[in-house]
């Protein structure tokens, strides 16, 4: 896969299309860009005619590894907008999933110069889910830190994909100050403390109110904890030119997409994204035309 140079980091990326309308494809967690459902959700998207970027954020996939910013969130989406300044494309619309939501949002306030439009689809938020993510993203890496120093951290389950896929990523994790890397895991779970003035972790009110590209954000379902509908509903609200719809499947998709996955009928969390393809082109056509 070809790569690009931002800030210093080495990002895997894959361009999808010749032409037309730029989309940027984030899925969230610390999913890659070859995740099921997100190189056919781009294909749909390109079959329309557009172009879509798909890519692998620092600590994903391909990518290099990065422990450094206020947040992981924010330091991602630096090098969003850094890595389409480096690509010379944009503006876009930047469609992300879950983390790749909050990502998206927070390169809109931060990087409005290369911003078309948002597409947000599962926005984290509510007390169980933002305790959730600081205790997956977090909470294991500072645990190992603690117990056995960084060759435990570079041990952990959780960093075997970007080890595996970029081997150099293990030395960067063996270079990183203990002290210093405990205090960034720190300050990166306390960044998901729930905040009233914080409609998504990291973007304030006034921010998100600045943000005045058009929006499409799909409606959580109500049984989603992790993505809670009042959080959809919030960040629809106080976005000012945004639209709130119905998403392609049942209120039950969060749930039933893990018990799928349990059964083994389903690969990922994004394999039924390519259903968003028909809403994101209408909406695209009619609000960025």
């Amino acid at each position: 896969m070809p790569t690009a140079v931002v800030d210093g980091l080495r990002l895997s990326y894959e361009v999808v299309g010749d032409a037309g309308r730029l989309w940027i494809v984030t899925p969230g967690g610390r999913f890659s860009k070859d995740d099921p459902g997100i190189r056919p959700l781009a294909e749909a998207i390109a079959g329309a005619g557009n172009r879509v970027v798909v890519w692998d954020r620092p600590n994903c996939g391909e990518s290099d590894v990065c422990f450094e910013g206020l947040t992981e969130s924010e330091m991602q989406a630096d090098a969003l907008g850094g890595l389409l300044r480096e690509l010379g494309l944009g503006p876009a619309v930047l469609m992300g999933g879950s983390g790749g939501a909050r990502v998206s949002l927070l390169a809109a306030a931060r990087h409005p110069d290369v911003v078309a439009g948002l597409a947000l689809v599962w926005i984290s938020g509510g007390v169980f889910g933002l305790m959730n993510l600081a205790n997956v993203y977090c909470a294991p890496s500072l645990r190992a830190a603690v117990v056995g120093g960084m060759e435990a951290v570079a041990a952990l389950p959780d960093w075997q994909e970007v080890i595996g896929r970029n081997p150099a990523n293990r030395q960067r994790i063996l270079d990183q100050d203990r002290a210093a890397f405990l205090a960034t895991m720190e300050r990166w779970m306390a960044s998901y403390y729930p905040r009233p003035d914080e409609p998504v972790p990291g973007l304030s009110r006034a921010e998100a109110a600045a943000i005045d590209v058009p929006t499409l954000v799909f409606r959580s379902g109500e049984s989603d904890w992790w993505h809670p509908r009042a959080t959809s509903e919030a960040v629809a609200d106080v976005l000012p030119n945004a639209r709130l719809v119905e998403p392609p499947w049942p209120d039950t998709e969060w749930i039933d997409g893990t018990a799928r996955r349990a059964r083994g009928e389903q690969q990922g969390p994004f394999e039924r994204w390519p259903l968003l393809a028909p809403q994101l082109l209408g909406w695209a056509d009619d609000a960025l035309s």
